[in-house]
C-alpha cells in the first residue's frame, strides 16, 4: 500500500468524500504529486492538512487528523 493510500485511508474518517481532492491540495503545497508522497512528507503534511482542516472542522479533530497523518 502506498504512502498516500495509508493517509487517504486514515484521513477519510474526518474528510469523508472530500478526503482525495483536501489531500491532493495540500500535497500540491508541497510540490510534490500524491503518488510521489513519502513518510519523510509525512510531518509537514499533517501541519499543512491541520491548518487547511481547522477552518471546515473543529479544531480538535484538525488536531487528531493532524496526528494520525503524521503517524500514518
Amino acid at each position: 500500500m502506498s504512502v498516500y493510500s495509508q493517509v487517504a485511508a486514515t484521513a477519510r474518517p474526518f474528510l469523508g468524500p472530500a478526503t482525495d481532492k483536501f489531500l491532493e491540495r495540500q500535497c500540491k503545497y508541497l510540490k510534490i504529486s500524491p503518488e510521489d508522497l513519502k513518510k519523510e512528507h509525512l510531518t509537514e503534511l499533517a501541519w499543512l492538512s491541520k491548518n487547511a482542516a481547522s477552518a471546515i472542522m473543529d479544531p480538535t479533530q484538525a488536531d487528531k487528523l493532524a496526528k494520525m497523518i503524521e503517524s500514518a
